[in-house]
């Protein structure tokens, strides 16, 4: 979707909701991602990903166009908002994977179940090495890869400067390398002398 289409959506979608349908289509990938990342099942994924979507609509109206981005920024914003209250009210719940269905499917044109079983133990292997990181770059790592955001948006969406979220873009990135590899190193040494 262009600037100039999305733009023309929003403007049709304040006098007729049902425009409002191509926004959705575009952005519902990219906060369903973002969502199931951060929340504890699927089923509270979706149901926030609905909130979203509805608090956009009613709130369309005082919503102010200011650049490209400024749409998916402000999505993304309300989405964090509520991940933020999300995370108050389950206080002290860890985030669980043991269920194959609370695992996001991963678009792929008919996967073979050994990339789908792959594809899994990836993700809860990234989950995991995501939570180790501090909670401003979990967040940062998170809506760059799994919401697609790029850094200018990520700014706006968390009130940080560009240079800040860059730079904890680079250290999380890099603290995930690290973690990666020490732990590829341990399993290689675990099984050696196993």
């Amino acid at each position: 979707m262009t600037p100039e289409q999305e733009y023309e959506y929003i403007r049709q979608a304040r006098s007729d909701p049902r425009a409002f349908v191509y926004l959705y289509d575009h952005y519902f990938p990219r906060i369903h991602g973002y969502v199931r990342y951060r929340v504890h099942s699927q089923q509270d994924a979706q149901d926030l990903v609905a909130d979203v979507f509805f608090k956009a609509i009613r709130g369309l109206e005082r919503f102010r166009w200011r650049k490209e981005s400024s749409f998916a920024a402000w999505l993304f914003r309300i989405a964090h908002n509520l991940i933020v209250d999300y995370h108050r009210q389950h206080e002290g719940v860890p985030l669980s994977l043991d269920a194959d269905d609370d695992v996001p499917q991963l678009a792929s044109p008919a996967p073979l179940p050994e990339q789908v079983l792959a594809r899994r133990e990836t993700f809860r292997e990234m989950r995991d090495l995501i939570a180790t990181l501090s909670p401003r770059r979990q967040e940062v790592i998170t809506l760059r890869f799994y919401g697609g955001l790029h850094n200018n948006e990520i700014s706006a969406i968390l009130g940080l400067d560009e240079r800040t979220v860059a730079a904890h873009l680079c250290r999380g990135v890099q603290d995930l390398q690290r973690r990666y590899t020490a732990e590829r190193h341990a399993e290689a040494v675990m099984e050696a002398i196993v």
